[in-house]
């Protein structure tokens, strides 16, 4: 096999492969049907495999083409990706976001409006999606994370530090009562959050609550599907500041002890370096910092020196 394939080949191919037609290949190629034919022919003696097969009036890949066809796709996608990011935003009017379910649920979705309202140019895709999805091939502009920064291969930019307090409904506390005791008998209701899932055994430890605290039955994939279990009196959980504050506030719910932590995982915007250009993420970026400090606002009235900061780091 000759390991010096020309592009215009595989271009070629992957147009032909894509119509099944070496006739509508050439017409987008805007080549003729003898030039699609004879580039193919080329890249099977450079491959020594045969891609189609030539039947009177169609062409059909073989297995060969087949196997080849994606890669071929990827690769192109790959080139056109590349040199897309060094231009302009190809989507000014349309943001197209992924972030965690609890945070687009909790937070960001009540809050939009507020943004459309000043930019009333750009229309919002939201992705909710526990994983970072891929920027390559989609319309993807940014990614809204927890987690510690580290994305490789992409630029992020910290939004927000965040804590985490315990949790649960009013009526399952009696406050003239030892507090820790009764915590002993609730349900724990966890999630398998990077900030959470390790930090339950340290937190009780710390905190003195026994460790023989009533296991739960109920364990979710992402936090925002335990507030309506707390709001009906079915367990406590650890919580980010961030997605109940406002349930603090109305009372709905209680922090039981005078205590919470920072586990060493943050809030950040996430994309490839390129996409902090685009002025409709500059804009973004500029409305979520405005907005998130109405969460520091929140915090600094119901801490207000009250509440005592421990130590747990489950970064590790």
């Amino acid at each position: 096999m000759n390991k010096h394939i020309p592009l215009t080949a595989l271009k070629f191919f992957r147009q032909a492969a894509q119509t099944l037609s070496f006739k509508e290949a050439a017409e987008q190629l805007f080549v003729t049907q003898a030039a699609v034919s004879q580039q193919i022919k080329n890249l099977e003696q450079s491959l020594d495999v045969k891609l189609f097969d030539r039947l009177n009036r169609e062409v059909v890949l073989t297995d060969y083409g087949k196997q080849l066809l994606p890669y071929v796709v990827k690769g192109f996608e790959s080139f056109e990706e590349g040199l897309a990011s060094l231009g302009d935003d190809p989507n000014p009017n349309l943001l197209t976001i992924t972030t965690l379910p609890s945070f687009a649920s909790r937070w960001l979705m009540p809050k939009l409006y507020n943004f459309q309202e000043q930019y009333q140019d750009i229309s919002i895709r939201i992705s909710p999606s526990l994983k970072i999805e891929p920027f390559s091939g989609t319309k993807l502009d940014l990614a809204i994370r927890y987690g510690k920064g580290v994305y490789p291969g992409y630029k992020s930019k910290l939004l927000h530090h965040d804590y985490l307090l315990p949790v649960c409904h009013p009526k399952l506390i009696d406050t003239t009562k030892d507090i820790k005791s009764q915590m002993a008998n609730i349900p724990l209701l966890t999630d398998e959050g990077v900030d959470i899932e390790k930090a339950w055994r340290p937190f009780m430890e710390i905190v003195g609550i026994p460790i023989n605290t009533r296991p739960s039955k109920l364990h979710v994939g992402d936090s925002t599907m335990l507030i309506e279990p707390l709001l009906g009196q079915q367990g406590m959980s650890l919580l980010r500041y961030s997605l109940i504050y406002q349930l603090l506030e109305r009372k709905q719910l209680i922090c039981p002890l005078a205590c919470y932590f920072q586990s060493g995982y943050s809030y950040f915007l996430v994309a490839p370096e390129n996409h902090f250009k685009y002025a409709k993420i500059k804009n973004f970026h500029a409305w979520l910092k405005e907005e998130m400090r109405d969460i520091d606002t929140h915090w600094q009235e119901f801490n207000g020196g009250k509440l005592q900061e421990i130590s747990i780091d489950v970064t590790g």
